[in-house]
């Protein structure tokens, strides 16, 4: 996709951002109902697979958190190759990011292998949830390498402008994924497999997913065959690294600040871990929204960055910001407003209807800062610095989120209301130290 020079009117630079993003969006969407078919299975098998699995996932969110920022990296790169329209630049990222990531995957895959019961016994798994957790995370960590390769070609598709088609292999994906999961978790013909089912259908769903999406890039015409594309080289290797450790350590603070705060909630009682969880899951959806716009928003950024063109990098930065804002809020207001019944469907407990509405009102009106954080993490590291996001993330979290929810969840005794204030707050600062960031126009970097 090639960036074009764009008009004064602000509102045309909306549309490519809409376009790419939506594909993201209708993928994000996808996932999370195979996600929800999963749990549906397992549910049938017993609520201890669930936890498992659930356990499982969560150490899975600190390997992921490594693997989008490989993923972002290549992004960026990407982008930029495409927008300078350097071809074999372009072969070369992408050849050198998969080398990356192969390599990260092994890496993650050895640990899981060896450690995989002593990971779970820090999440707090024990008895049986432990047992079925360590089969579980081993048969799908240990070749996590798949995972990796997903998130990274992925990207790759996303900073060429392509948005379209890792969207489909994801459809196909999900499909395959499941049809193995009925059929290898309840048997056809033979006797089922159960929690080990699900982690193989999980398994072959990927490895399907990343062959058709390697097939694409030859199709696509991405990469060459050439053997000196494939080569190895370590000012690339340097240029993913440089950009991608500072993405993996925001991630991981915000996941370990996480942790933290979380386990705080769990304190407070069942009633209010289960609004804080209910809570959560509405906010998904407009979570979707952002993740879609943001790599809209890194693939045009980083293309008009290659292009030399700043004034298109300052248009569409300032549309990003709008339109995440606007689409954001609006999702989130209109589930906080329609709340009150639809949370009745998963539960009749008064106490949590009470919450869940309440703290969906808090985040309503924190969306516009929490879109904002969104948006400018995407623009600023589109630009190449990777490591304000990081620092203004490592602030954020460990300084006024976590401190926030002791101080006014648990010593002041706020409980859920204050967890969900402390949460806005650090939004709305990190917005604006992000945005104060974005008008010094000091992010813009060589990453060469």
């Amino acid at each position: 996709m090639a960036v074009k020079n764009l008009s004064k009117d602000r509102f045309s630079n909306w549309r490519p951002i809409l376009l790419l993003a939506l594909p993201v969006m209708a993928e994000n969407f996808l996932q999370s109902m195979v996600g929800f078919v999963d749990t549906l299975f397992l549910s049938r098998l017993g609520l201890e697979e669930v936890a498992a699995v659930g356990i499982a996932n969560a150490v899975f969110q600190i390997y992921y958190a490594v693997f989008l920022a490989v993923a972002t990296a290549s992004t960026i790169l990407v982008s930029r190759a495409i927008g300078e329209r350097n071809k074999s630049s372009v072969s070369a990222i992408i050849s050198n990011s998969i080398y990356l990531t192969i390599f990260v995957g092994m890496v993650f895959g050895v640990i899981s292998f060896f450690f995989a019961e002593s990971l779970l016994t820090m999440m707090g798994a024990n008895g049986q949830v432990l047992k079925l957790g360590t089969v579980y995370f081993q048969i799908v960590s240990t070749p996590c390498v798949w995972i990796a390769m997903m998130y990274t070609i992925g990207a790759i598709f996303r900073g060429a402008g392509d948005t379209k088609t890792p969207m489909k292999v994801g459809i196909a994906m999900n499909i395959i994924h499941v049809i193995l999961d009925y059929v290898l978790i309840f048997g056809v013909f033979f006797h089922g497999l159960g929690i080990v089912g699900a982690a193989l259908a999980t398994v072959c769903a990927r490895i399907i997913g990343v062959l058709l999406l390697f097939r694409q890039l030859y199709i696509k015409e991405l990469v060459e065959r050439k053997a000196r594309v494939w080569k190895g080289n370590r000012r690339i290797m340097r240029s993913l690294a440089r950009l991608g450790i500072p993405a993996s350590f925001e991630r991981l603070f915000m996941r370990f600040g996480q942790i933290i705060y979380f386990s705080m909630i769990m304190r407070m009682g069942v009633e209010v871990y289960s609004a804080h969880t209910l809570a959560g899951n509405f906010t998904i959806f407009p979570t979707m929204i952002g993740t879609g716009l943001a790599a809209a928003t890194a693939t045009l950024i980083g293309q008009s960055i290659g292009a030399k063109d700043i004034q298109a990098v300052r248009s569409y930065s300032k549309a990003s910001m709008m339109v995440t804002a606007l689409a954001m809020t609006a999702a989130l207001l209109t589930i906080f407003l329609t709340s009150g019944a639809t949370v009745r469907i998963f539960t009749d407990h008064q106490t949590v209807i009470r919450l869940v509405v309440t703290v969906l009102g808090i985040d309503t009106f924190a969306q516009p800062a929490t879109a904002v954080v969104t948006a400018l993490t995407a623009v600023l590291q589109a630009g190449g610095d990777t490591k304000y996001p990081m620092y203004v993330t490592a602030i954020g979290i460990w300084a006024i989120r976590t401190l926030g929810v002791y101080l006014l969840g648990v010593r002041l005794g706020f409980g859920l209301m204050g967890v969900w204030i402390a949460i806005a707050l650090d939004n709305y600062i990190r917005a604006l130290l992000l945005y104060w960031r974005y008008r010094s126009f000091k992010w813009i970097k060589n990453v060469s």
